[in-house]
C-alpha cells in the first residue's frame, strides 16, 4: 500500500531555511560557551579530534581548547560517544541516556552481531557469542577499579583479549584485526564503558577508557527506546528544522518507520520546502519564521554538524558538492557565505589555505581573510587534519571527477 503524501501547511523557502541555520547554529549570534554550542548542534562530531573544538571556536567568542577540555575531563558535563551513524560524538550528559538507550542500542547490536560473526568465520574462538561475553566482563571487571586504560595497556592486563582475528578468513581481503577495539566499541556504544583523559592532546587521538558509572559518578538513567527515539528527533528538529524524513532517518542512522512514529509521536507539521518536491517537517511550535539574517561568513571544520545536518543538501551545496564532499557523503573543511557553502579550507600545514569555487564579491571576501587571521592566531600553528579531507585537498574523488 503506498503511503499518501503528507499535505504541507505552508512553504519555507530557501531563504528562510538558511536563516534559520545561521540563528540556530551560532554562524551570525555567537553563542555564550561550549555548553551552548553542544545543546545548539544536538551533539558536536567527534569523529576529528580537533573536529569539536574549531567548532565550537567557530561559534563561541574567546573560546580556548581548555574550555572543552574542562567540559570533558573536568567538569565531566559531556562525553566522546559513539552513537548515531556509528559515529564518534560530543554530547552533553543531559542527553546521553536517549543517545545511548537509541542511536547508541542500535550500534551496539551491529557491533556485538558482526563481531561474533567474525569470530566464528576466524573459527579458533569456540562459541564466539559466549567468548564476546566473557571477555566484554573481564574488561568490565578491570575497569571496576576506576583506573582509565588505553586500549594497549587493556592488552596487556588481559591477555585472552589481547590477541587477533582473521577478518574474511580464506579471502584476498583477509585482514588481522586487534579484538580489544572491537570489544571497546561495542561496550562504549552501549555506554558500558566511556572515552576517559586523552592522551593525545587537542588535534590527537589517544583515548583511555574507564566505567561510565565510574566516570560520570552515576549509572546513566535508563530510558525506553522510543521514547529516546523521539527526544532525538525532537532536538534535531528544533536544530535543523525543516527537514525531511530521509534528512532525519540518515541523521539518526534510524529506519523510516521509526522517524515517520515518532514525527507522528511529536505532532510534527508537514511543510513544503521551496526548489524540491520533498516534504519537511517541524515542531509544532516553531511554525513562525525566524528574522531575516544579514551578510555573514564562517569557516567550519570537516565533520561540521551544520554541514553534515541533512541528507538533502543542495539548499546549501548547491553546484559545489562534489568539491566539497567526497565520494562517501563525508564533508570536509568548509568556507560559508550567508548560508551556502563557496569552498573548501585546510591547515594541515599549519597554514590556513583557502579553495574558493566562486566569485563571493569583495565584502564577503574580505570578512573571509578575517576569518583566517583570526582563525590562524587561534591555531598558533596547530595542525588540523581532518580524517575526511575535501576532494579538493586530497580527499576521495567522486568517479565522475576522477574519470574526467
Amino acid at each position: 500500500m503506498v503511503r499518501a503524501r503528507p499535505q504541507p501547511v505552508l512553504v519555507v523557502d530557501t531563504a528562510q531555511r538558511r536563516a534559520r541555520l545561521a540563528r540556530r547554529h551560532g554562524l551570525v549570534e555567537p553563542l555564550p560557551d561550549v555548553q551552548a554550542a553542544v545543546r545548539a548542534m544536538v551533539a558536536l562530531h567527534g569523529t576529528d579530534a580537533s573536529g569539536p573544538y574549531v567548532a565550537t571556536w567557530a561559534r563561541v567568542p574567546g573560546f580556548v581548547p581548555a574550555d572543552l577540555d574542562d567540559e570533558l575531563f573536568g567538569r565531566r558535563s559531556h562525553v566522546r560517544q559513539l552513537a548515531m551513524r556509528r559515529t564518534l560524538w560530543v554530547a552533553g550528559t543531559d542527553l546521553l541516556p536517549a543517545i545511548v538507550a537509541s542511536p547508541g542500542a542500535r550500534v551496539a547490536g551491529v557491533e556485538r552481531r558482526r563481531l561474533v560473526k567474525e569470530l566464528d568465520l576466524d573459527g579458533r574462538f569456540g562459541d564466539a557469542d559466549a567468548w564476546v561475553d566473557d571477555v566484554a566482563a573481564q574488561v568490565v571487571a578491570l575497569l571496576a577499579d576506576g583506573r582509565c586504560r588505553t586500549a594497549t595497556e587493556l592488552r596487556a592486563e588481559l591477555p585472552e583479549a589481547g590477541g587477533t582475528f582473521t577478518a574474511a578468513p580464506g579471502s584476498k581481503w583477509a585482514t588481522v584485526i586487534p579484538v580489544m577495539p572491537r570489544i571497546l566499541t561495542y561496550l562504549g556504544a552501549a555506554g558500558v564503558v566511556v572515552r576517559g583523559e586523552n592522551r593525545g592532546g587537542w588535534t590527537a587521538s589517544r583515548p583511555t577508557w574507564t566505567l561510565m558509572e565510574t566516570w560520570l559518578g552515576s549509572a546513566l538513567e535508563p530510558v525506553e527506546e522510543s521514547a529516546a527515539h523521539d527526544e532525538l528527533v525532537a532536538r534535531w528538529l528544533r536544530a535543523f528544522g525543516p527537514g525531511t524524513e530521509r534528512d532525519v532517518q540518515w541523521w539518526l542512522g534510524s529506519t523510516l518507520t521509526a522517524v515517520r512514529r515518532s514525527l507522528a509521536t511529536l505532532g510534527a507539521v508537514p511543510v513544503a520546502l521551496e526548489g524540491t518536491e520533498s516534504v519537511g517537517w517541524l515542531l509544532p511550535d516553531d511554525l513562525e519564521p525566524v528574522e531575516p539574517v544579514g551578510p555573514w561568513v564562517a569557516l567550519l571544520p570537516g565533520l561540521d554538524p551544520t554541514t553534515m545536518g541533512w541528507a538533502e543538501r543542495d539548499w546549501y551545496l548547491g553546484p559545489h558538492a562534489r568539491q566539497v564532499v567526497d565520494s562517501v557523503g563525508n564533508a570536509g573543511p568548509t568556507i560559508w557565505v550567508d548560508g551556502r557553502v563557496v569552498g573548501a579550507w585546510a591547515a594541515t600545514t599549519g597554514t590556513v589555505e583557502l579553495a574558493l569555487l566562486e566569485d563571493v564579491g569583495g565584502a564577503a571576501r574580505a570578512a573571509i581573510d578575517d576569518e583566517v587571521e583570526r582563525l590562524t592566531q587561534w591555531l598558533a600553528g596547530a595542525r588540523v587534519a581532518p580524517s575526511f579531507p575535501s576532494p579538493m585537498f586530497g580527499g576521495r574523488r567522486h568517479k565522475e571527477a576522477v574519470d574526467a
